[in-house]
Formats: C-alpha cells, structure tokens, sequence
C-alpha cells in the first residue's frame, strides 16, 4: 500500500532532478542516492512486517500461529466458490464487500510484494 503512494512521488522528484540539474552523473547520483534512501525505508517497514508474522508464528497459541492463512485460504475458497464453481453449477454466489476484497487485496499484496521486494534488497545488498 505505501509503496503503491511512493512509486509516483519518487517519479515525481526523478523528473524534477532531471530538469533541475544539468550535469546527468550528478543527476543519477542523486537519483541512486533516493532510491537507496526509498528502499532502505520499505526494507525497515518490510523488516518490521516480518517480526510481527514471525512472533505469530512462533506463539503458543494454534490460532495465533495459523490466523493469517487461514484467512487467505478462506478468501481464496470464497473466490474460487464465485469464479469457478458458481460458473459451472450454478450454484449461490457469496456476496463479497468491497471492504473484503481491500482485505484480500493487502493480504495478498503484502505477502508477495513483501517477499518480492525482500529477495529483490537481498540481491542488492550482496552487490
């Protein structure tokens, strides 16, 4: 979600850098110099997403370890209910609120643009 606000404000200065400074290689100095400062702070809020699924899994409680999944698998049995199953039997579609599917969208969103980005800054770090 933050990175979703940040890819067009970063643009934004990108263009700004680009007109304001003529000198290309400072240009892209400054540019490299906010990007790193941009990853560095979604590494941080990454990391610390990280710790706090870490805990939950590492509870003592059976729900407090599996709440997180099973949600997803209860959303991912919603949307197959309403796309696959309803298409070939005709069977009741469940109603999904829109807040639901926000839930769906940063549930998912979070787990595989979070490992994304987090192999991705593994990588950079070794260079």
């Amino acid at each position: 979600m933050l990175s979703a606000l940040i890819g067009p404000v970063v643009g934004g200065i990108f263009n700004v850098i680009d007109k304001a400074i003529e000198d290309k290689d400072q240009a892209a100095a400054i540019k490299a110099r906010l990007q790193e400062m941009v990853l560095t702070g979604q590494l941080r809020e990454i990391e610390e997403a990280a710790a706090t699924i870490r805990a939950e899994a590492m509870g003592d409680s059976w729900l407090q370890r599996n709440w997180r999944p099973l949600l997803m698998v209860l959303f991912g049995v919603i949307v197959a209910n309403n796309h696959l199953v309803v298409p070939l039997f005709g069977t009741p579609k469940a109603d999904i609120p829109p807040d639901m599917w926000d839930l769906l969208k940063l549930g998912i969103g979070g787990y595989v643009v979070g490992r994304s980005v987090e192999k991705g800054i593994k990588v950079w770090k070794e260079k």
